[in-house]
């Protein structure tokens, strides 16, 4: 019997199972998919996120980036890191470097689908493999966590900490209504959409472009190549949503698509809980609020981390609480931002708050980053 299962070949799966068997544990991915494979996502890595894989012995190609700048039709600030800089990478570049680095440790990936699981008091089994834990990183719709009955809103005892409001039960949605917070069903369906354009990055920043329409985020990955990567509630192609952003589609003009649009979405995945028996969701099946922050897999990674700590421990009941300590302040600030632009009358006051006060805004990005 191993120690850990990791069902998922993603940068969450990947990252735990090379923490494990950098922490001496047995451990095996099961992916389905050939690797690397592509996602539509910003493509930006964090400072902190970069130290991490360093400190795994990833290191992937990209270009670096000195911070984050937003822009609207009428303002533009910028917000420098403070503390090193983020990298701009191909999410198949990233990828095949953290299973390049699997297979330097040893660590069998196997072409499989993890579908059903049995377990007991000591071991989790599935894909036919027996482990002590199994770590589920089968991305933002997991199948893994649908089928243990984790999807939806979290259960009244993972909302205590939240304050008063979560103990509600049903009168919460009027009471979040009554003071201006939206409800689960007010909230908006948001989605993404990514292309790579073959043009030389203009700017050391992710500019990050605002219009009615969401957000278009620009991030350097090469020397000659840049992704762009659209958040919208709204319908349409990547062309017509482009187009709402006039500034940057002047930027882009000349500019040779490179490669397919991708999507993805909805963003927005509730989790009752991380932990079901023996079974311990990680990266994106553990829950994510939304990209507008780009904290993605910097979060992944520091979750990953108390994965194999509690693995380590053999305590599995730690890890919602380790997931919540490590991910909250992300969470919170995502989310804050989100219900901010989710109402008509604050999210075109966003930029020009972030203009009128640049040391707060900068504050905020070098706290995320």
């Amino acid at each position: 019997m191993i120690d850990l299962l990791v069902a998922g070949g993603g940068p969450a799966g990947a990252a735990t199972a090379i923490r494990a068997a950098l922490a001496g544990l047995e451990v095996i991915v099961v992916e389905p998919r050939e690797v690397p494979q592509d996602k539509a996502c910003g493509e930006g890595i964090a400072g902190s996120a970069v130290d991490y894989l360093q400190r795994l012995g990833v290191s992937p190609a990209g270009r670096p980036f000195h911070g984050i700048r937003y822009l609207d039709a009428g303002h533009c600030v910028d917000a420098r890191f403070r503390v090193g800089p983020g990298l701009g990478v191909r999410r198949t570049t990233l990828q095949e470097s953290l299973h390049n680095r699997l297979a330097s440790l040893g660590v069998p990936v196997l072409r499989d689908r993890v579908s059903v699981i049995t377990q007991d008091l000591t071991s989790v089994t599935a894909a036919g493999i027996t482990a002590r834990y199994l770590a589920a990183a089968d991305g933002l719709h997991s199948p893994i966590r649908r089928s243990l009955g984790l999807t939806g809103q979290p259960h009244l005892g993972a909302l205590r900490s939240l304050g008063p409001l979560a103990r509600l039960g049903p009168a919460a949605g009027e009471a979040r209504s009554r003071i201006g917070l939206p409800t689960p069903a007010a909230v908006e369906v948001r989605r993404g959409l990514r292309r790579h354009y073959s043009v030389a990055p203009w700017s050391e920043l992710v500019e990050v472009y605002w219009s009615p329409l969401g957000e278009a985020y620009v991030t350097p990955v090469a020397d000659d190549l840049v992704g762009v990567a659209v958040l919208t509630s709204e319908r349409g192609s990547f062309d017509s949503h482009l187009a709402a952003f006039p500034a940057l589609q002047r930027r882009l003009a000349g500019a040779v698509p490179a490669g397919t649009v991708l999507g993805a979405g909805p963003l927005r995945q509730r989790v009752r809980g991380r932990v079901a028996g023996r079974v311990l969701l990680v990266g994106d099946a553990a829950g994510y609020v939304d990209a507008l922050t780009g904290e993605g897999i910097a979060v992944a990674l520091r979750t990953s981390a108390e994965l194999v700590r509690c693995v380590e421990r053999d305590d599995p009941a730690a890890y919602e609480a380790a997931w919540r300590r490590v991910s909250w302040e992300c969470r919170f600030l995502t989310g804050s931002l989100l219900w901010a632009r989710n109402r008509s009358l604050l999210a075109p006051r966003i930029v020009p708050a972030a203009a009128a006060l640049p040391g707060v805004f900068a504050a905020i990005v070098n706290r995320l980053g």
